[in-house]
């Protein structure tokens, strides 16, 4: 095992780089690793078109809670946003817009889903298999499926016997006809609470079934006038400005949830004074009324939630589940609750990294094997055993604020970084991360999440083992200071089998 010194010298050759998935984290490394001629990028994406969650996610209402300004990238700034808050369909618009002026969609192949990928230690280098039969070869793997790909429903009895139609939020059926049917939410997650206000107003009925309830903020939102794009246009320095500031009090909100938690109870102040102020009937509002401390779970943002709520064509349900029927649901308290209509708004299942891919490294390992007690990385990127692949938006690098898309540019760059290595590289070389920096990494990560808020209540933001695995425990500006420059003696060099490489982590 040697280590690698710090890149110099020409760029000796385009090491080849796949990408798997094509939302914002994929084609942001794709703009990244291609920019400069750098690396042969390939993205693969087994849907029909790019987008990723903004492309699936189409229920009524879809919008960010990140204001527009700041969910984006940053070098693809864009002023003419219908709303301080985006909606789906304008932020779908901006990354096919963002696509087509960088040249990313030359680089996608659409409808390729991966279904295995293995390390090929004769050559150092990964085939990636598709479920059409096909093989690619690359030299660096760079999966990029995020968090919030794959729809997590409910084990309730009885969940198939339903008569009428069912779907998740992230899968909507745009011609099931809602008006004046009996429609049962289940959930109250970020989700539901954008698309309840909205299907309220055609549905006859909606019956909404809460396990705990949310943390609601009042969501800041404006339309954007025509003299607002103006301004954006052609004031100097008014976008990055505005970014700035934004940013700023995202991590201010990341202050309370993580190191400074006496700030949250000025977020809590808001949260219930909210609620205080937009549901009257005592009861209800005892119902609404969180039991966990802020930030536990995703707190949530909107103005239209609890009005929607408190409606008179809207109940909430807070007794369990025990069974789904033909008709409708039944609750513990012995009630069948009738309904034309089944809507899932649970969520994803954000702590199953890379699955349902099958991913062997070394000496045949398998990655889920590996990750049985919950996935984890070096700075959320690299897994020892598992040369030159480096994770977008992997284990612990999710925000309870600020936008995403900070993060996952942070991790384009620093791979990056590795990938210019490998090309000054005399041959072919891979690198993987020394299984002592990993572990002392991991330590630190387990060590500050067991302080943090995550730890007292069941999320999406844990494992079955009970390991936070989602959530990077600082502020994004600590992260963008630990990989603005990758420490190349923390990676180990792996070199074709043949040349002699045999590496242990």
């Amino acid at each position: 095992m040697s280590t690698p010194t710090h890149p110099a010298g020409p760029i000796r050759r385009r090491p080849r780089v796949i990408v798997i998935g094509a939302g914002f984290g994929g084609l942001g490394a794709a703009y990244e690793l291609s920019r400069d001629g750098l690396a042969e990028v390939t993205v693969l994406e087994k849907a029909d078109d790019i987008g990723g969650v903004w492309r699936e996610n189409t229920y009524p209402g879809a919008a960010c809670d990140v204001p527009s300004n700041l969910y984006s990238y940053s070098f693809a700034r864009k002023t003419d946003w219908t709303r301080r808050y985006a909606e789906q369909p304008d932020i779908l618009g901006y990354i096919h817009e963002t696509a087509d002026r960088f040249g990313l969609r030359e680089l996608v192949r659409t409808g390729v889903e991966v279904t295995s990928a293995e390390f090929d230690e004769d050559t150092a280098t990964w085939r990636v298999h598709s479920a059409a039969g096909e093989t690619y070869l690359a030299d660096v793997l760079v999966p990029a499926m995020g968090q919030l790909s794959r729809p997590s429903i409910p084990a309730i009895p009885g969940l198939e016997s339903f008569a009428g139609p069912t779907f998740h939020s992230a899968e909507w059926q745009h011609d099931v006809d809602l008006t004046g049917r009996r429609v049962a939410v289940l959930g109250t997650g970020a989700s539901a609470i954008q698309f309840v206000p909205r299907i309220r107003e055609a549905a006859g009925h909606v019956t909404v079934f809460q396990r705990s309830a949310p943390w609601v903020v009042p969501k800041p939102d404006r339309v954007y006038t025509d003299a607002h794009r103006a301004a954006f246009r052609r004031i100097p320095g008014l976008v990055p400005a505005m970014r700035g500031t934004i940013w700023q009090t995202t991590e201010l909100v990341g202050l309370a949830l993580t190191s400074v938690r006496p700030l949250a109870k000025i977020l809590a102040g808001l949260a219930s004074a909210n609620l205080r102020l937009t549901v009257r009937d005592p009861a209800l509002r005892a119902a609404l009324t969180p039991h966990e401390p802020i930030g536990c779970k995703r707190m949530l943002f909107s103005n239209e939630w609890y009005p929607a709520i408190a409606s008179p064509d809207v109940d909430l349900v807070t007794d369990a589940i025990t069974e789904v029927v033909p008709e409708g649901v039944r609750t513990a308290d012995g009630r069948f609750h009738a309904a034309d209509v089944l809507v899932y708004g649970t969520g994803f299942r954000a702590t199953e990294f890379l699955a349902p891919l099958t991913v062997r490294g070394r000496d045949g390992r398998d990655l889920h094997e590996q990750w049985r007690e919950g996935a984890r990385a070096y700075l959320g990127m690299a897994v020892p055993g598992f040369p030159n692949m480096f994770l977008v938006f992997g284990p612990n690098t999710n925000l309870g604020s600020s936008s995403i898309i900070l993060m996952m540019e942070e991790q384009s760059r620093y791979i990056r970084q590795l990938v210019e290595t490998l090309a000054r590289a005399e041959g072919p070389v891979a690198l993987e991360v020394r299984g002592e920096v990993d572990e002392e990494y991991d330590r630190e990560m387990v060590s500050r999440l067991s302080d943090s808020v995550w730890t007292g209540c069941d999320s999406w933001y844990k494992a079955d083992s009970g390991r936070i695995t989602t959530n990077w425990p600082g502020l994004v500006h600590e992260y963008q200071r630990r990989t603005k420059t990758a420490d190349l003696s923390h990676y180990a060099r792996v070199t074709p089998r043949h040349a002699g490489a045999a590496v242990s982590s």
